[in-house]
């Protein structure tokens, strides 16, 4: 049942007559008439007696009459309320974030969005695997990686490019290496899903294999096994930008390949009427990144 529909037959049955209710509505005759045979083609009723110089409600007519006003007043609440929240963040915030990422990023926002917006909740979800954000119904995904579903909305955030790190004990017991060849002597630290390490050499993809003492399935412990000198990580700037404030972790740069370039993406599952929890939440940390 069309809200235009049910607006029409309200009209007809307040003004009396079809023409005064599309004067009423700033509808042409014709379309106020098409959209009552509408109304009642799908309740399957007729609603008003017509005659060339009279309208009247049927019994039905009658009968509908209160359900119609119903669900116009239902519909204007709801108009009114959406409006009135269009410039305020409420509801629920469903994000989802890679691990590291989301407790050195995005937590940090969580206090100041919740107490400057008292209709806000956020539901965060940490997850280092590809997550499906529409049968989840979340809101927006930040991923460091490469889009792969193209039905999707990507917003490159930031730049993110993949690091060489490790330790300073480490790099003090076995040297820094300077080539890619001369990491073929050192023990490297894997990330499932990474089996290789990309670079770029003369605007050239290159790899070599990552296998090495110790391989783990989460950022975090990679991360972790790198600060205690078990080897080399490539992870990038972003999951290790603390550790490399606090000197626990040190960049290794080689000279003749460089990493390769990633993006902190924004993931969103429709670019229409994305609610104004989203725009803000990715204003603020737009902000953080660029900052």
């Amino acid at each position: 049942m069309q809200i235009p529909d049910v607006e029409v037959f309200s009209a007809i049955a307040e003004s009396g007559s079809l023409s005064a209710a599309a004067r009423r509505l700033g509808l042409a005759p014709m379309t106020v008439s098409r959209r009552l045979a509408s109304l009642e083609g799908e309740l399957g009723v007729r609603l008003f007696h017509r005659t060339t110089r009279s309208v009247s409600l049927t019994d039905e007519g009658e009968t509908f009459l209160p359900f119609a006003t119903t669900l116009l007043e239902a519909s204007e609440g709801a108009r009114v309320s959406l409006k009135s929240n269009a410039g305020a963040a409420s509801g629920v915030l469903k994000v989802t974030a890679p691990t590291v990422f989301g407790q050195a990023v995005i937590m940090p926002l969580i206090p100041a969005l919740l107490a400057e917006h008292p209709a806000l909740r956020v539901d965060l979800t940490l997850s280092d695997s590809i997550v499906d954000i529409v049968g989840l119904g979340i809101d927006v995904a930040v991923r460091i990686a490469t889009p792969r579903d193209s039905a999707l909305i990507a917003r490159p955030l930031a730049p993110n490019p993949r690091v060489l790190c490790a330790s300073p004990r480490y790099l003090e017991r076995h040297g820094i290496p300077a080539t890619m060849d001369a990491l073929l002597s050192h023990r490297r630290i894997a990330l499932h899903g990474m089996p290789f390490w990309p670079f770029m050499r003369d605007g050239e993809a290159v790899s070599m294999r990552a296998e090495g003492v110790f391989s783990a399935n989460s950022v975090e412990a990679v991360r972790t096994a790198s600060r205690q000198g078990l080897g080399m990580a490539m992870l990038t700037y972003w999951d290790i930008r603390d550790d490399l404030a606090a000197g626990s972790l040190c960049l290794v740069e080689l000279e003749d390949v460089d990493p390769e370039q990633l993006f902190i993406t924004a993931i969103l599952p429709t670019r229409q009427h994305v609610p104004h929890r989203v725009g803000m939440f990715l204003q603020r940390l737009e902000a953080v990144l660029k900052a």
